[in-house]
């Protein structure tokens, strides 16, 4: 069985879950839980990054050692995931004894190769990015100095050791023209090459000016920079440095997903750092957008970040998942409002595919015994509908594979469309009375309709799709795969009563409300 590897990034523990976390970890899941749909060994990880000058600062501004405020903080995120239906196979955590003994192997291996010195480093800071930024970047307002990211800068100088990135330019760029899908989606691709073409300077890798961090080998007055342990986590839960690891053939990684914002750290040191110290770089880093809010962009002073969690209980989970998705093509930044994820609950979710399932599961019932028809003959407009089906495994999986979220949901409910145009050209309720045969063909046809369906949405509705494949009676486990569709189901099967899908939102109340 082939492997599949793919991760969220770590997320900083400097602050509580919001719906950026919570859709880049969507994204993921939906991945991988498609990749175990198609017979793959997944290993699907996510967790928290907790080490640092901004987590040292954010646990004394709340009155608490950093190793108790990451504790706390770090559970939020695990609530999260486990509130989302995330499918993590792993939740690592960069305090963990077995990441500081990754992070010191690597180190240790880099410096053996000589991709390692001591020196001393002055420059512009920014301690909410963990990053150093040239002249060029900046900007000045006030007479407060801004790295392209909004954060204010200061000037340190301090001892560090760094990494040999400069000698890494030319295999990078080389690298990054063998491997075209490395990088996605195409305009992060432009920007990393350009930076990279521009030159590269050697990396700082180590601080003296706080203690929040793992000891660098043989040195324990500098811990290693932030971003060179939070990468090494990859490595740390595919069983690095403890080869044979059972789990060090799922790498390299397949995806990495990561924000935008991070795609340099990801795209240019993290393959240098594994070059260097002999090891394959991951397959692929996918940047996606960013979220605003109602127009605005999230942000602490606006106090408009929204809780994920919130949204669940408004919404239902499995809507919001939808929604998330759907939306906006990945990659894109998009807007979140509340009525854009209503139109789409009652839409495309209710209207279209709940209501779908809740007429043909009905007809069956009253007019079928509530048992499963037999296979029938096809008619040019059956071959119509059920042609698309056969393709849409393949057509849902090709979008995925290239992180095109939105174009395989689009695929999906263009299908369904046409499913609710079949079901009100047939009228099989009006059937019963002159061709009966007839009747129960149509309604066979369209059970198969909402079989594929249910089976090809559940990486992302995995709870409502469960609830859909019980009501047309799918046996679970096997039974669900993308490999059962190719087996029909054998007629004469009993089926349960059906119940509605999705719960529609009264619009007027909505707007009464914001």
């Amino acid at each position: 069985m082939s492997r599949y590897y793919v991760t969220t990034p770590i997320y900083y523990v400097n602050d509580k879950p919001h719906i950026g976390h919570a859709y880049t970890s969507l994204a993921t899941d939906v991945l991988a839980r498609w990749k175990r749909l198609e017979g793959r060994e997944v290993f699907f990880l996510t967790g928290t990054d907790e080490h640092g000058q901004k987590v040292e600062k954010a646990a004394r501004d709340a009155g608490m050692e950093p190793q108790a405020f990451t504790d706390q903080v770090s559970q939020h995120f695990r609530d999260l995931a486990e509130r989302m239906g995330f499918s993590n196979d792993d939740f690592i955590r960069t305090t963990e004894e077995r990441h500081k003994r990754a992070c010191q192997a690597l180190w240790e291996e880099l410096a053996r190769r000589d991709e390692i010195y001591l020196g001393h480093y002055e420059g512009w800071y920014a301690v909410r990015d963990e990053a150093f930024y040239g002249p060029d970047e900046l900007t000045e307002r006030d007479g407060v100095k801004y790295a392209p990211s909004g954060a204010p800068v200061e000037w340190v100088r301090e001892p560090s050791y760094f990494f040999r990135l400069s000698k890494w330019r030319d295999w990078l760029l080389r690298f990054f023209e063998e491997n075209p899908d490395f990088i996605a989606p195409q305009g992060r691709r432009n920007e990393v090459m350009s930076f990279v073409r521009s030159g590269l300077q050697d990396l700082s890798i180590s601080r003296t000016s706080f203690s929040w961090g793992v000891p660098v080998p043989g040195d324990p007055a500098h811990v290693m920079y932030v971003w060179l342990d939070a990468l090494t986590n990859y490595i740390t839960a595919a069983g690095y440095p403890d080869e044979p690891d059972p789990r060090w053939g799922f790498w390299p990684a397949d995806v990495h997903f990561v924000g935008k914002d991070i795609v340099r750290f990801h795209a240019i040191y993290w393959p240098a750092f594994l070059q260097a110290a002999g090891i394959a770089p991951p397959k692929r880093v996918f940047a996606h957008g960013w979220w605003t809010i109602e127009g605005q962009k999230m942000s602490k002073s606006l106090g408009n970040a929204i809780d994920p969690l919130a949204l669940v209980e408004e919404f239902g989970l499995d809507p919001l998942r939808y929604f998330l998705l759907r939306e906006v093509p990945f990659g894109n930044d998009g807007d979140f409002s509340r009525r854009a994820l209503v139109n789409r609950l009652n839409g495309e979710l209710a209207d279209g595919l709940g209501n779908l399932a809740q007429r043909t599961l009905t007809l069956i019932q009253r007019n079928c015994g509530g048992e499963l028809p037999r296979e029938a003959e096809r008619t040019e407009a059956d071959r119509a509908l059920l042609d698309g089906l056969d393709a849409l495994p393949a057509a849902v999986g090709k979008a995925l594979d290239a992180q095109l979220f939105h174009t395989a949901l689009e695929t999906v409910f263009q299908s369904v469309r046409d499913a609710n145009g079949y079901i009100t050209q047939q009228q099989p309720w009006a059937l019963k009375k002159t061709d009966q045969a007839r009747m129960a063909a149509a309604l066979r046809h369209l059970h198969t309709a909402l079989r594929a369906y249910a089976i090809v949405l559940q990486p992302f509705m995995p709870d409502t799709m469960g609830r859909l494949l019980d009501q047309l009676g799918v046996p679970a486990g096997e039974g669900r795969s993308l490999a059962a569709l190719a087996a029909p189901l054998p007629g004469g099967a009993a089926l349960p009563p059906p119940e509605p899908l999705f719960r529609k939102i009264d619009t007027a109340a909505l707007a009464a409300a914001t």
